[in-house]
């Protein structure tokens, strides 16, 4: 079944194939095998050494040879920690000990395995790169680490290592790998040759490494000469098969930045097009792979923050050798960042989708803060003081790509000079909750509107994630792996690793490969409403249906701003299910007491308030998690659980604070029938907050209140004299059949704030709201308490 099932998806494919791709698989498919054949006669496709001469002129790479040193000067004077890092990481390079995607200190030996993935023990086999299976664990283990090495990323730490510190040694260690690597991988054999986007990566080490080293007695002429003969080389693999149809996302990204790098700095026969073929690829893609919205197509934290570094590489080298950059390429990066900056505003960006592992010019920058590096580049180029707000210092990264002047550049910048920002990415479907003074965000993912099946998307809609001070309270649960012995790919792409619903212990999505889906269901956003006090977000989905029984998922998530979070879960459709709401726990947090989770220091708190009375059951049980490709943690998830007859409801007050945080307690006091909504009271020793979400638009009745509103907030503060209300959809508000407030028309949304005997109101259409009382008749006596009391 299993084969069937293949065959006919590449039957589908096939028949999917327009002329111009398949013209393009099969000169691909024909060129692989003739070189081959070219390699079995003896033929050196590395040698143009005629091509490029120790002469030639070069272009303009990010830093001239003259400004090497006070690069290097500023790195000493301004980063002291950052260059004893360097250097102390050269010298376990030098011993062959590598950090890698998560895996840290993997001891390669002498001389290096460059076919190894030394975690599993797994040697690819050294026959034709187009006849690897790269996903076959069996066969290759998990190529992604083999991948990593052989980038040759390490080779810029040797050579910034010889610059800090005058020690040839650390390019004695370059060049020997990098002759030992030609030696052990002659084209074209070994896994290190199958992807072109790992040559691109390769590629962007040696360009890096060469202009590091440009000045050093050791890069001699002729060395100078067999490493860009080899460059080129490895710039028209990348050009015969690039991934314009097998991988059209970073892939293709990464392939075009390599050959507008080669194009640009390297100018012979064997280039020419290069530079003009790279960069429209780099325009063209950016206007298919960025939503309207900024946000990466992928639908994931991390391949957004990948595909942004080869953008702002891409423009930086442009602007460097005379390129016009489009207006349109700009506004796309601008987007981006905006994007970037949404997702960051608690300290870190909240992570969804696949997390590669790999990067840019370092790729030990594969962890969650460093995720904030573009907004520091983006801030200098663009001259965005929110940029450089949330980043904690300038990258080194930054000032490899920008130089000293970027460096003054960003001293000089006024991080305080905020442009207004957006609360939601609404085409890739992210809903931001913020609360500025305390540095807490929660980020609803709702997922696009559409049925996108990007490779790198999780099962997760209308899930959500809690950041406070850059400490993770609620999470995704990551990627770990592509491929591997066991399931964990599967578990953490599943809609189980996510805080959002199940019915039936069933996925939101089938999946149908490491990399592929059957589908998405399509998300809706009934309701994203940002007010002066107040979030509201109301979305649904259907990814729980069956052709005989459909099931609706709807999540209303409502935030009075410096306070908490209520979440309520609404299952419709009919019979009898098994529901389960998760809630994923960031690493180090432990339970304390009942509903309480805390740090090991008290300084972060997480409570979880239900309604005791629900019936539903409470686990906690700890789980693996992984921060970054290659690396699991522990962790603990929180899983309410019922089998209730549909619809159902359940509701979740989400807070954060200290460990000293008022935690109180959620009691509900209506349940919908006949005319009555669904209600709830939020109690604590400061306030109590009500309410009220009704099933229709029509007026409802719930003890001495009556009103039309679909959604009802009301919050009385003891200490403050503070008194808030909130109509969503209403027309009028009565207490005791006595009107407190009207409407000429319905409302979007109305506020009332009454502070210290001043009132203010907020609404779509003020001019058709009247309020007719003070909100101290809505808390005159306890009539709701009471209420439920009688019943």
């Amino acid at each position: 079944m299993a084969e069937d099932s293949i065959f006919h998806r590449r039957v589908r494919r096939l028949m999917a194939m327009d002329r111009e791709e398949i013209a393009d698989r099969s000169r691909q498919f024909l060129l692989a095998r003739a070189d081959l054949l070219r390699y079995r006669f003896g033929h050196d496709f590395a040698r143009k050494s005629h091509e490029v001469g120790s002469g030639s002129a070069l272009g303009r790479f990010f830093f001239t040879r003259d400004e090497l040193p006070a690069i290097c000067d500023l790195l000493k004077a301004e980063f002291p920690a950052q260059v004893e890092a360097i250097v102390a990481c050269a010298h376990r390079i030098r011993d062959h000990r590598f950090d890698l995607l998560g895996y840290e200190n993997l001891d390669y030996g002498t001389p290096i395995d460059w076919h190894l993935d030394v975690v599993h023990g797994k040697r690819a086999p050294r026959t034709p790169w187009f006849k690897i299976r790269y996903l076959d664990f069996q066969q290759v283990g998990d190529a992604k680490i083999t991948w990593e090495l052989n980038r040759h990323q390490h080779f810029l730490t040797l050579a910034k290592a010889y610059l800090l510190t005058g020690d040839e040694a650390f390019v004695s260690e370059v060049i020997s790998q990098w002759r030992h690597w030609w030696e052990e991988n002659p084209y074209p054999l070994g896994i290190n040759w199958a992807s072109a986007l790992e040559v691109s990566f390769r590629v962007q080490s040696w360009i890096w490494t060469l202009f590091l080293l440009q000045d050093c007695a050791l890069f001699t002429d002729e060395l100078r000469n067999q490493w860009i003969d080899r460059l080129l080389l490895s710039g028209r693999h990348i050009n015969n098969y690039l991934s314009t149809y097998f991988s059209p996302n970073t892939h293709l990204l990464g392939e075009a930045l390599a050959l507008l790098c080669l194009g640009t700095l390297f100018s012979c026969p064997s280039t020419e097009g290069w530079r003009e073929k790279g960069w429209s690829i780099l325009i063209g893609e950016s206007r298919k792979q960025v939503r309207a919205d900024g946000f990466y197509f992928e639908q994931s934290t991390y391949y957004h923050v990948y595909a942004l570094d080869m953008f702002l590489h891409a423009r930086t080298l442009a602007i460097r050798n005379g390129v016009s950059i489009p207006e349109e390429f700009d506004k796309h990066l601008q987007r981006m960042l905006d994007a970037l900056f949404l997702l960051s505003r608690a300290g870190v960006p909240h992570m969804f989708g696949d997390d590669d592992g790999g990067r840019l010019f370092d790729g030990r920058r594969n962890r969650s803060s460093h995720m904030l590096d573009p907004l520091a580049t983006g801030a200098i180029i663009y001259q965005r003081g929110d940029c450089k707000a949330l980043p904690k210092s300038l990258p080194e990264e930054t000032l490899w790509l920008l130089g000293t002047k970027g460096f003054r550049d960003w001293k000089a910048l006024n991080g305080a000079e905020a442009k207004a920002q957006p609360t939601a990415v609404t085409a890739s479907g992210f809903y931001s909750m913020l609360d500025p003074e305390s540095r807490q965000q929660l980020l609803i993912g709702a997922g696009p509107p559409d049925a996108n099946s990007s490779a790198h998307r999780h099962a997760d809609a209308l899930t959500v994630s809690l950041i406070r001070g850059g400490r993770v309270l609620l999470r995704d649960s990551g990627t770990f792996e592509y491929v591997g012995p066991g399931r964990e790919r599967a578990c953490m792409r599943g809609t189980s690793a996510h805080s959002t619903l199940r019915v039936d212990r069933r996925d939101q999505s089938e999946m149908t490969g490491p990399f592929s889906w059957a589908g998405f269901p399509p998300v809706h956003v009934d309701r994203w409403i940002n007010g002066e006090y107040f979030d509201l977000f109301e979305g649904r989905h259907s990814g729980y249906s069956c052709p005989n029984s459909p099931i609706t998922h709807r999540r209303q998530v409502v935030h009075l701003r410096n306070s908490f979070w209520l979440v309520r879960d609404i299952v419709e459709g009919e019979g009898e299910h098994e529901i389960e709401i998760a809630w994923h726990l960031g690493s180090g947090l432990d339970s304390d007491m009942e509903a309480n989770f805390s740090s090991a220091d008290g300084s972060l708190s997480l409570a979880l308030l239900t309604d005791e009375s629900s019936g539903w059951s409470r686990t906690i049980r700890e789980v693996t998690c992984s921060p970054v490709y290659g690396r699991v943690d522990r962790a603990l998830v929180v899983t309410f659980a019922a089998r209730r007859e549909l619809p159902a409801e359940f509701v979740t007050v989400v807070t954060a604070g200290d460990r000293e945080m008022n935690r109180g307690r959620l009691v509900k006091i209506s349940d919908p029938l006949g005319n009555r909504p669904s209600a709830y009271r939020y109690i604590d020793d400061r306030c109590e907050r009500t309410f009220v979400f009704a099933n229709t638009d029509s007026a409802w009745q719930l003890g001495s209140w009556a009103c039309d509103a679909t959604l009802l907030c009301a919050s009385n503060d003891h200490r403050t004299d503070l008194q808030e209300l909130v109509l969503f959809d209403a027309t009028f508000l009565d207490v005791d059949e006595s009107r407190v407030l009207s409407c000429a028309k319905r409302v979007s949304h109305v506020e009332v704030r009454n502070f210290k005997h001043a009132t203010t109101l907020f609404s779509t259409d003020p001019q058709v709201v009247n309020l007719e009382q003070s909100l101290d008749k809505l808390w005159s006596e306890w009539e709701l308490l009471a209420t439920k009391k009688k019943q």
